[in-house]
């Protein structure tokens, strides 16, 4: 699964990334949870181009008596995703990117949980797999919420995690946001784990553990904190 993920970029650099125009007002996000608001790429039917749209993280479908749902639907597993009545629709005609530039999943030894920071080698941001949904609450004001399409873990995942979210290659983002492709045979084989080869992670401080923690701390390096305070003593 994919329960936090980083987007530290500058505005400037996501932008030409994600051949999009505008700049966001966007201040560095290191430990992104579910049901807060993260940063999107759809493709605008009217101008036929990119735009970065701000989305709920937590998908609510359109039949939903209440938004309660969206914590349980923060991942769409990939094997299933042309079935399940949650994200069936969304797959058809609502298709987005999720931005990113790393995400944390946790390793179980020994009664604890290890977190390990994942990002790629050349350090730049990238899009996951992403389906959204428009819902209208009680009080008629319309939610937009998306939720982040995972597969099976890559050879750099494995020891950590048996599922790892899908990082889209930018070559694919075109038909993966292209609202005229609707068939699942066609955007199915996109949806396989990234190169490891192309990746790398290594151990990070359990302050993350907590999502009200979002500073640097998070992505530094376990054993360059460990070094820092022997150093101290």
């Amino acid at each position: 699964m994919c329960g936090r993920f980083t987007l530290t970029q500058s505005p400037e650099a996501l932008a030409e990334v994600f051949h999009v125009q505008q700049l966001l007002d966007l201040e560095a996000q290191y430990n992104i949870a579910p049901t807060q608001t993260v940063v999107t790429v759809l493709h605008n039917a009217d101008s036929n181009k990119r735009e970065f749209q701000k989305l709920r993280w937590g998908l609510i479908p359109s039949w939903a008596k209440d938004q309660s749902i969206s914590t349980k639907l923060i991942n769409a597993r990939a094997e299933t995703i042309a079935e399940k009545p949650s994200f069936r629709s969304a797959f058809k005609q609502r298709r987005c990117l999720i931005v990113a530039d790393g995400f944390y999943e946790w390793q179980r030894k020994q009664g604890k949980k290890q977190p390990f920071y994942f990002r790629l080698k050349d350090e730049q941001p990238f899009g996951f797999a992403g389906l959204w949904e428009k819902w209208t609450n009680p009080e008629g004001e319309e939610i937009h919420s998306c939720t982040i399409v995972t597969t099976t873990a890559n050879e750099l995942l494995e020891p950590i995690h048996d599922r790892m979210p899908v990082i889209l290659a930018p070559q694919d983002y075109d038909l993966w946001l292209d609202p005229q492709e609707q068939k699942p045979q066609a955007l199915q084989h996109l949806l396989s784990p990234y190169p490891a080869s192309e990746m790398t992670s290594y151990p990070v401080s359990t302050v993350v553990n907590s999502a009200r923690h979002n500073s640097a701390e998070c992505i530094i390096p376990l054993d360059e904190q460990n070094s820092s305070l022997n150093q101290l003593h």
